[in-house]
């Protein structure tokens, strides 16, 4: 559906234009700020503005930002921008949108890491670096690598690490391949749909190599559960982000691979999002 392009539209039309469209009302508010040049945090400024007009090239972002968000593309791509553990990151379509509930697995990693803490930290499949730049800002004195096996994925995330002056170090890996060392913790938001799972047209517009994980979604889960206990000091952790039916195949790989103290956390949905073991077995 290709949005109507009235003339002559104020702030209070725009937004109720895209309600109009079914947009929700804090994305609606986000693209507009970004259309009139304002702060992205700024959604006051919308209310004490509402009656204020748009150019003609202000309203012709609006309407091709609107196409776009109705076409299915996140947010996060129409702005080049997104929230992410209190940090805004840039993001394109070379990398995943980062999801509030991938917070619940940096939530769970600083559980792990005293604040002190000098340990050394691994996150897997990095994307746009959020995983990774959440932990080291929270952590300034641990050592964080990022791996991925995407080069331009590690473009953005480089380039996010710079921004914020981050100290992360990346490397070009598939996985673990190329990684050396051993880590205190090593933390994923791995791919982990299923190769034809229904939801997967509606994810269109972000890269599948990020997404799909064979025909159960567990292959790269597997992959690292398998290898991950060559990496680990003993007594540490390993992480994973999974689907919300995937707890206990995930609980079970982890068994079987010696893990123990085995636990999956909720998502601030109540949705069971991450699973993780400690790794205390002489390898």
């Amino acid at each position: 559906m290709r949005p109507a392009h009235p003339p002559g539209l104020n702030v209070a039309q725009c937004l109720g234009q895209a309600h109009g469209l079914g947009l929700a009302r804090h994305d609606a508010q986000l693209l507009l700020l970004h259309c009139l040049g304002q702060g992205r945090h700024d959604r006051a400024w919308l209310l004490t503005h509402d009656t204020e007009v748009l150019t003609e090239a202000q309203q012709t972002h609006w309407q091709r930002a609107l196409e776009r968000r109705v076409s299915g593309e996140p947010v996060a791509y129409i702005t080049g921008l997104k929230d992410f553990f209190g940090l805004t990151l840039s993001v394109d379509a070379r990398v995943l949108d980062p999801r509030p509930d991938t917070e619940t697995l940096v939530e769970w990693a600083l559980e792990l890491l005293p604040a002190e803490a000098r340990l050394r930290v691994l996150d897997l499949g990095t994307g746009s670096g959020a995983v990774a730049l959440a932990v080291q800002h929270q952590r300034p004195h641990c050592q964080v690598s990022a791996v991925d096996v995407s080069q331009e994925a590690l473009e953005v995330a480089r380039a996010n690490a710079q921004r914020l002056n981050l100290p992360v170090q990346f490397v070009h890996s598939h996985w673990l391949d190329k990684v050396q060392g051993r880590f205190d913790l090593i933390v994923s938001n791995p791919p982990y749909v299923a190769e034809g799972d229904p939801h997967m047209p509606a994810l269109r517009h972000e890269p599948r190599q990020a997404l799909t994980s064979g025909p159960s979604g567990l292959q790269d889960i597997g992959h690292i559960v398998a290898h991950a206990p060559q990496y680990l000091q003993r007594g540490s952790w390993l992480l994973l982000e999974h689907g919300w039916d995937q707890a206990q195949a995930v609980q079970k790989l982890l068994s079987h691979a010696g893990f123990s103290n085995i636990q999956t956390r909720q998502d601030l949905a109540g949705v069971d999002r991450c699973t993780g073991g400690c790794f205390d077995s002489e390898r």
